[in-house]
């Protein structure tokens, strides 16, 4: 793909259309900054963030196959700027592709629903890809560092990966799901400096919190207190789903471990927009429960 017209079709999914708008804002303000076109599927359905399967697997992958194929009817790759959505929708996709040669009578199944529905059948010519591997592989970080102004210099990053992005598919193109790099080599393109620390990659407990909330909120306070010991000013997360669990539920963390934290949580495209100059409340870093303003702080 040709960095000078990069085009995607945009999958926002539900969270950042909802609890996290700030992470559709700041979508939204990065690309326009970048040149980088979005079309949105205003038709697209929830992926199911993993929990369609738990009933059928048909219906996990007949929603995600129309997903797919509306950005497929637009020839474009499908982008998604949430963890769970690339591993669930990436995850089909990727299971979809192999059965196309493997068992071509269950994707015949999936295209009849989806034309019972009205919809364009899924034919596999396509891919999923998170805004960080756009970035990465598309953009490119020697072209994403010309376009800084406003360098992060001082500030010191702990990414957290979480699962999905990771470890949801067979095969992860553009990092390595055990030791990734991508998120930390954005850091340094932008002129943070980024904190390593054990708990990067691993759950951020949010799939717990819905029924076992104070194991869920002990794994989010042990990842914040990592990152803390380990230097961070700030987590930043490709994963609205986790953005919730350690920014939005850090009050309820700190009660559960008796500790006070208060360490800001920002969204990836957050942060590579501050340092592209684009101003905090267009970003919607007032909209945090926990108080950004030490990172703004150290850009001063």
């Amino acid at each position: 793909m040709s960095t000078s017209t990069l085009k995607y079709a945009y999958f926002p999914g539900c969270v950042a259309q909802g609890a996290c708008r700030e992470l559709y804002q700041s979508t939204g303000a990065l690309t326009k900054a970048l040149g980088i076109e979005l079309i949105e599927l205003k038709k697209a359905a929830c992926c199911g963030s993993g929990t369609f399967k738990e009933d059928s697997q048909l219906l996990e992958d007949t929603v995600n196959a129309r997903n797919i194929a509306l950005a497929e009817s637009l020839q474009l790759p499908l982008l998604t700027h949430c963890s769970t959505c690339q591993g669930v929708i990436g995850r089909v996709d990727e299971r979809l592709k192999d059965l196309h040669g493997k068992d071509p009578s269950y994707v015949a199944q999936i295209n009849g629903l989806l034309q019972k529905d009205g919809c364009s059948p899924y034919q596999g010519t396509t891919e999923v890809k998170h805004l960080l591997w756009a970035l990465v592989a598309d953009y490119g970080l020697e072209r994403l560092e010309k376009q800084v102004t406003r360098r992060l210099s001082g500030l010191k990053c702990a990414a957290f990966y979480g699962c999905y992005l990771l470890r949801a598919q067979k095969s992860v193109t553009y990092d390595d799901p055990f030791q990734p790099e991508s998120m930390e080599n954005v850091f340094r393109a932008v002129g943070a400096t980024p904190i390593y620390y054990r708990g990067r990659t691993q759950c951020c407990g949010w799939p717990l919190s819905s029924y076992a909330p104070k194991e869920s909120f002990s794994m989010a306070g042990m990842h914040i207190q990592e990152a803390i010991a380990s230097g961070a000013d700030c987590i930043v997360t490709p994963c609205p789903l986790c953005h919730l669990n350690l920014d939005s539920r850090q009050p309820e963390v700190e009660k559960v471990i008796g500790k006070r934290l208060g360490l800001p949580i920002l969204h990836l495209p957050q942060l590579v927009a501050l340092a592209l100059g684009i101003s905090p409340k267009e970003l919607g870093l007032d909209k945090h429960v926990v108080s950004t303003q030490s990172v703004l702080a150290k850009l001063k």
